[in-house]
């Protein structure tokens, strides 16, 4: 093999982050998302795979289809929509978080089964509508840690049986599509307190541990057949004390391949995470993972750089020949697997079908949570509240769940709510110093009952910035001052059972798991007893029929 085609080989084993946006200056995240001149040279080049975020489900298909372009040969296109296409595309079914079905399938466990798959199957059929033809799901960590900052929602469940009968489930409705699946983060990243993005997080269990509680899931997945298994950037002593678990390869060959009978594609988890990037080069991150049995290598720092290490390995023999020919055999097979009706000529206007839709709202009405209604109609209620609307939420700058028009917003209104948002940029709800009366700064947010709606779940680069906010403390001022008016919680079920435990029958409270507004809008006019108005339908919002 020349040069010229080593290099167009390894290529083909990168899979490079783009914008779903069409123009460069669209992307949100331009340190991570290359630029159209650059996807378009490495794509000529040979790189085999982009994953994206971002932008419409429309502008998706139009993406896929000038990728494609670009590369003049069958490429891999991901996005990471482990909750329905449209949790990073709008337009799409933007479904509840996996942890809703594992609790609902401690009741009743052949609903929550058959909704799985009926969940993987929408989540396939969009995908392959919008042009993907890879799905970065499931999440088959077990969420054995309630302060995981990262996996959190994102889990099926917390224990072994629960997560691998519903990932097994949603794989067998996502490979009903065609489109290829992936299992992550192998080997589990549920029983973490540190977020990988930001840090090596360390998991000190022994080998027995492993085998009967993180490792369970995959053993499913991989006897369903999946196609792909994302790796996790994880210390785990008991299986490598030296190497991170996406560049060990008593990890990804001894135990993945040899042990477990894997015989699909290695992905790395990105590699611009902190977690690898702060210790090791992008060159070099690249070549060790390629090395220890990665087959792709996820989002490089330098996807030039990467290129040009690995070529230097095999061509010294570092990393032998024939590593290189089984991953791109793999690939091939992969690729091949995929069935033509995958054409991204396809011009199918619809991307969410009634009855895809109709799987959403059954999935949100089935997880909502509701304690003590309130009994007033904001449609009928004579004299406003006058009181506080008191949002928290980790981010407005963009924040998907909280648009200007979100329900958490506008369904308060009608009962006289002002809002007030609590987030990093905005100004703090918190005192300063010790106040006696409580951790929040009362003057600062108004006068009048305050109703609390929190969103709060493991994301990425947020530090576990929930877990030292301390609402517990701030509830409790709120009751003592005979302020709180009611509780909403969306998102984490740890810090929902934490806190309407130290509530009275007298207040209202509510739980979704979900976040997006599909969310809110259920679950609000459940708790405030709320009647939607005329100018709230015009927005877009009044849908949910439980």
């Amino acid at each position: 093999m020349n040069a010229d085609d080593l290099r167009q080989a390894v290529a083909r084993l990168l899979v490079v982050r783009a914008s779903g946006h069409a123009t460069d200056r669209e992307r949100r995240y331009p340190l991570w998302e290359l630029s159209n001149h650059e996807l378009e040279q490495l794509l000529g080049a040979g790189v085999g795979g982009v994953i994206l975020l971002g932008g419409t489900a429309t502008e998706l298909r139009q993406r896929c289809r000038r990728f494609q372009r670009w590369a003049g040969q069958p490429i891999l296109l991901c996005a990471d929509v482990e909750e329905g296409v449209g949790q990073r595309f709008e337009g799409a079914s933007w479904l509840v978080p996996p942890m809703a079905l594992g609790r609902l399938y401690q009741r009743s466990p052949r609903k929550a089964v058959q909704l799985a798959e009926n969940y993987g199957r929408c989540c396939g059929n969009q995908a392959k509508r919008c042009g993907l033809n890879w799905v970065l799901a499931p999440v088959c960590d077990v969420n054995s840690n309630p302060k995981n900052p990262v996996i959190n929602v994102r889990a099926w469940g917390e224990d072994p049986h629960t997560v691998g009968e519903l990932t097994g489930a949603f794989q067998r409705g996502l490979a009903a599509t065609g489109v290829l699946g992936c299992a992550k983060h192998f080997p589990g990243h549920g029983d973490t307190a540190t977020d990988s993005h930001l840090e090596l997080p360390l998991l000190p269990h022994s080998r027995e541990r492993l085998k009967s509680l993180e490792l369970q899931p995959f053993r499913t997945l991989i006897l369903e057949g999946v196609s792909s298994v994302m790796t996790a950037h994880l210390l785990i002593p008991a299986l490598d004390a030296e190497w991170p678990a996406t560049l060990s390869a008593e990890v990804l060959t001894k135990l993945l391949r040899v042990d477990l009978g894997f015989k699909g594609l290695v992905v790395t988890d990105a590699l611009v995470m902190e977690a690898i990037a702060a210790r090791y080069g992008a060159g070099e991150a690249a070549v060790l993972a390629f090395a220890a049995g990665a087959d792709l290598i996820l989002m490089p720092a330098d996807a030039v750089a990467a290129i040009d290490a690995l070529c230097d390995a095999l061509h010294s023999g570092r990393v032998p020949m024939a590593r290189l020919h089984d991953s791109l055999d793999r690939r091939e097979v992969a690729l091949n697997s995929i069935p033509q009706s995958l054409d991204l000529d396809n011009n199918e206007p619809t991307i969410e079908t009634r009855e895809e839709r109709a799987l959403t709202l059954e999935l949100v009405s089935r997880s909502l949570e509701i304690s003590n209604p309130s009994t007033t109609n904001g449609a009928t209620q004579p004299n406003p509240i006058d009181g506080i609307n008191l949002i928290r939420v980790d981010g407005v700058l963009p924040c998907p769940v909280l648009p200007a028009d979100a329900p958490a917003i506008l369904l308060p209104k009608p009962l006289g709510f002002q809002t007030v948002l609590s987030h990093p940029l905005g100004v703090s709800p918190w005192s300063d110093a010790a106040d006696p009366l409580g951790p929040l700064a009362i003057d600062r947010l108004g006068d009048g009952p305050v109703l609390l709606q929190l969103f709060i779940r493991g994301n990425p680069f947020q530090a576990n910035r929930s877990v030292r906010e301390p609402w517990t403390d701030a509830i409790q001022q709120l009751l003592d001052l005979n302020r709180l008016f009611g509780l909403v919680v969306y998102g984490s079920p740890y810090v929902w059972e934490t806190l309407s435990a130290l509530l009275p029958r007298s207040i209202p409270a509510a739980y979704s798991p979900g976040q997006m507004p599909d969310a809110q809008q259920a679950l609000l006019q459940r708790l405030l007893n709320q009647n939607p108005s005329p100018a709230l339908s015009t927005l877009g919002i009044n849908e949910f029929t439980d």
